[in-house]
């Protein structure tokens, strides 16, 4: 039987490495070969209703275009969510804390112009372990001025990680104590660092702020968790993932949002902007008509 959640229109977002072509977060400076207008247009034509973009292309189109033509842009091509990301080390402390700060200016800045429906932020993943506490006010001092900026603050949990998993992305949700502050789950980061989906299944929908969608092979591949997730992630049932358990555990919590599309590939990266755009959508689309 079909719920009446099932029965809702899929609406996909189109993650910031979904079209950018060669490049890939810590690879050079960032910045998609692809024009911006061309990206959202690609990423439209191919039916997403969402759209992410990095830091060092916002940067770079606020340079060249301004907020006022981007927005311009997203509404031209019925884009509806936007996603900003990522900011990293806003917990750190010294040089670390400094260019994340930088950083940070930005993408509220731009939050306030632009109207995302969240901030995508990491934690630690160099190997430091940061007192808990100054995790918990860390991330509330961002989330108030998210708040503020007028947007809200998701988290991905990654096995790689200090925050590694569903268990602890609640629990600094929950010591954080903010309303804007949440949770984007993440197939890949989810599979790779063993949670259990009906682990998911039972999150109240509250913690979820964002949803992404990709496949894996069975085993790891290169030589770490980082390489595998950087350069051989699956687009959706061509790996080995459950995919579609992924997604019904999603939707049982009453999750309503968009679903990312996030694909991280050294193949990816090199088909034509257009292609990428178009077999993302498809892909994670037939996986919807699987359930």
């Amino acid at each position: 039987m079909v719920t009446a959640l099932e029965s809702q229109p899929v609406e996909l977002l189109a993650s910031c490495w979904t079209t950018a072509g060669d490049a890939g977060p810590t690879r050079g400076d960032e910045r998609s070969p692809f024009p911006l207008p061309s990206r959202i247009e690609a990423a439209a034509d191919a039916g997403y209703r969402g759209f992410g973009i990095v830091h060092a292309d916002l940067v770079a189109a606020e340079a060249t275009s301004g907020f006022d033509a981007i927005a311009s842009m997203l509404a031209t091509h019925a884009i509806v969510g936007l996603e900003l990301e990522m900011l990293n080390d806003w917990f750190a402390t010294g040089s670390r804390r400094h260019a994340s700060d930088l950083v940070r200016v930005d993408l509220l800045r731009a939050a306030e112009r632009l109207r995302p429906r969240h901030i995508k932020v990491g934690s630690e993943i160099d190997g430091h372990d940061w007192p808990w506490g100054q995790l918990v006010e860390s991330f509330a001092e961002l989330c108030r001025q998210a708040a503020d900026a007028g947007t809200r603050i998701a988290l991905e949990p990654m096995p790689f990680g200090q925050v590694k998993d569903l268990t602890l992305g609640r629990r600094l949700v929950d010591d954080a104590g903010q309303a804007n502050g949440g949770l984007m789950l993440d197939l890949w980061h989810m599979a790779r660092g063993g949670v259990d989906f009906a682990e998911i299944r039972d999150l109240p929908a509250r913690y979820i702020f964002a949803v992404e969608l990709d496949d894996a092979d069975e085993q790891v591949r290169g030589a770490t968790l980082w390489e595998d997730t950087q350069d051989f992630r699956r687009l959706c049932g061509e790996g080995d993932q459950d995919v579609t358990g992924f997604i019904a555990a999603i939707q049982a919590t009453g999750y309503a949002g968009p679903w990312g599309m996030e694909i991280l590939s050294e193949d990816f990266r090199h088909l034509a902007l257009q292609e990428q755009a178009r077999r993302s959508f498809q892909t994670a689309m037939g996986m919807f008509a699987a359930r």
